[in-house]
């Protein structure tokens, strides 16, 4: 990590081991974003091939975690499932457009599409089943790895953060996503078999920054699902922060009942239980975010 970035993270030496084995950071109190400058909206995308690890999650209440400290975001459903239209209380199967559109309709305008939420300042760019055929019919386009990339650049200006949620492969929907991107934050399960999935993903974002999009960065790992009661868990995120040091957020997200009855409820954590532990995590990785990301 960056010298710059280094000292965002100094920690107390009598502060309690986190999680993750080190010193909690001590990070800066967020602030409202300068209202006085133009806007150009910090890009995120939420990848990792392997489904089930917690990115729509991480998607949701991250940005409703965000929103909370005045920040514009809008969430862009790039799963073909639309779990996070649905995490939102958006039935998929009842859209008239969705982001399939945009990717096919060059004269669509895509605030036709995008929905309000219940979250305040957070937007939803939906899905549905429909875009799963466009990796067919994007293949024969000229620059079709960059047709996300110019979907979001005509609404860039209107937002501080766009989180957008891959859907769980490496084709050529999570390349758009990645090279549409400037971060990419990587969920990953506290299990073996979701370490194994690692290193493909790591794979293609090497393949995306020599080929597409030389600017993208990865911003952090984050451990998912962690149990601190299992010998597993404990092993796997000592092994994950072994193997990748600082890019290992400090916040991990401890598996819990709340998450599954905030899907059903149609809303974030933040707001659906406020005082949770789920949702304090959510706001510690949102404060983790913008120190790595101090533009934003």
């Amino acid at each position: 990590m960056k010298n710059d970035e280094t000292a965002l993270f100094e920690t107390d030496p009598a502060q309690e081991l986190g999680p993750t084995g080190r010193p909690w950071p001590q990070l800066p109190v967020p602030t409202a974003p300068d209202r006085s400058r133009p806007t150009r909206a910090l890009i995120i995308a939420l990848c990792n091939q392997k489904g089930g690890v917690g990115k729509t999650t991480t998607t949701i209440n991250l940005g409703a975690a965000l929103a909370e400290t005045g920040r514009r975001v809008l969430l862009v459903d790039f799963d073909p499932q639309g779990s996070l239209s649905v995490g939102l209380g958006v039935n998929p199967h009842t859209l008239e457009l969705s982001v399939y559109d945009l990717l096919v309709r060059r004269n669509l305008d895509i605030t036709d599409v995008i929905q309000h939420t219940t979250t305040e300042g957070m937007d939803l760019l939906p899905s549905n089943i429909d875009l799963s055929a466009a990796e067919m019919q994007l293949v024969s386009e000229v620059a079709r790895e960059q047709t996300l990339h110019r979907v979001l650049a005509k609404i860039r200006s209107q937002y501080d953060v766009i989180l957008i949620d891959c859907a769980p492969s490496l084709g050529l929907l999570t390349v758009n996503a990645l090279t549409a991107s400037d971060k990419v934050l990587m969920p990953l399960e506290c299990e073996f078999f979701a370490l194994r999935g690692i290193a493909l993903l790591t794979d293609t974002i090497t393949k995306v920054q020599d080929r597409l999009n030389p600017e993208l960065e990865v911003l952090g790992i984050l451990g998912t699902m962690y149990d601190s009661r299992t010998l597993h868990s404990r092993e796997v995120l000592e092994r994950v922060v072994q193997a990748f040091g600082d890019q290992v957020f400090h916040t991990v997200i401890r598996r819990t009942i709340k998450f599954p009855e905030t899907t059903v409820a149609g809303e974030p954590i933040t707001s659906y239980a406020s005082n949770s532990a789920g949702a304090q995590a959510y706001r510690d990785l949102a404060r983790e975010v913008l120190a790595r990301c101090p533009g934003a």
